[in-house]
């Protein structure tokens, strides 16, 4: 049973919200606080974390952050907010999913389940690869570059993935969005490029000019390995 941290400090929004995650089969468990939130996700390490971005004490989008910076575990994002730029800057900063208020309870259990499907999709890979500086362990979801572990969020992992795995392979932006968010995603395709972004700023010495991921202009991206002619 997979345990769902459920962070949002309108009562009646809990309850009809832990009503549907519980008849689905999660267990849940709640917070009405940033920093009630914190504490219960560095002590019970919940599966997926549902959070809202306006609590009481601090914004969800520090929240975020600070569970970023030590953790990949899964978060959705509740928000009142629908503009592109509010939606691009949640993925920037480590959501994995982001729904407008109001929504559909039903569709918050299908976006939980989304979420950790993907975050399981990886977990069978045993096997172990070294590209250039990285060093990337399946096994346990670790990248390494040259002597230092990073710090990947869920979608940066399996975008790093899906690429390596294919070195010359051009992948349009719809088929990774397919690879990383799923089959079921229903947002922009345009969304995998603050993905990229994100991951360059970690693997690439220099992310301006990217020796691993490579832009292929009007189509997508293609993992190249600087260390083969």
């Amino acid at each position: 049973m997979s345990t769902i941290l459920l962070v949002d400090d309108e009562p009646q929004i809990v309850e009809i919200l832990s009503s549907y995650l519980q008849k689905d089969g999660f267990h849940v468990v709640t917070a009405e606080t940033g920093n009630e939130a914190l504490e219960m996700a560095a002590s019970l390490h919940p599966d997926c974390i549902i959070l809202d971005l306006m609590l009481p004490d601090l914004g969800g989008e520090e929240i975020c952050q600070k569970i970023r910076s030590h953790s990949r575990v899964p978060i959705l994002m509740l928000t009142a907010k629908s503009g592109e730029t509010d939606r691009v800057h949640g993925l920037e900063i480590g959501a994995d999913d982001y729904l407008v208020k109001p929504f559909s309870p039903r569709e918050l259990v299908a976006r939980v389940r989304a979420v950790l499907r993907r975050a399981g999709d990886y977990q069978a890979l045993t096997d172990q690869v070294t590209v250039g500086d990285l060093y990337l362990s399946f096994g346990d979801k670790r990248i390494r570059k040259k002597d230092g572990w990073l710090e990947l969020t869920p979608n940066e992992y399996r975008l790093l993935t899906t690429l390596c795995r294919y070195p010359g392979r051009t992948w349009s932006r719809e088929e990774l969005v397919a690879q990383v968010l799923g089959y079921d995603y229903d947002g922009f395709d345009r969304t995998i490029d603050t993905h990229v972004k994100n991951l360059r700023h970690k693997i690439e010495d220099d992310p301006k000019n990217p020796v691993y991921i490579k832009t292929v202009y009007g189509f997508g991206y293609r993992f190249e390995n600087p260390g083969k002619n």
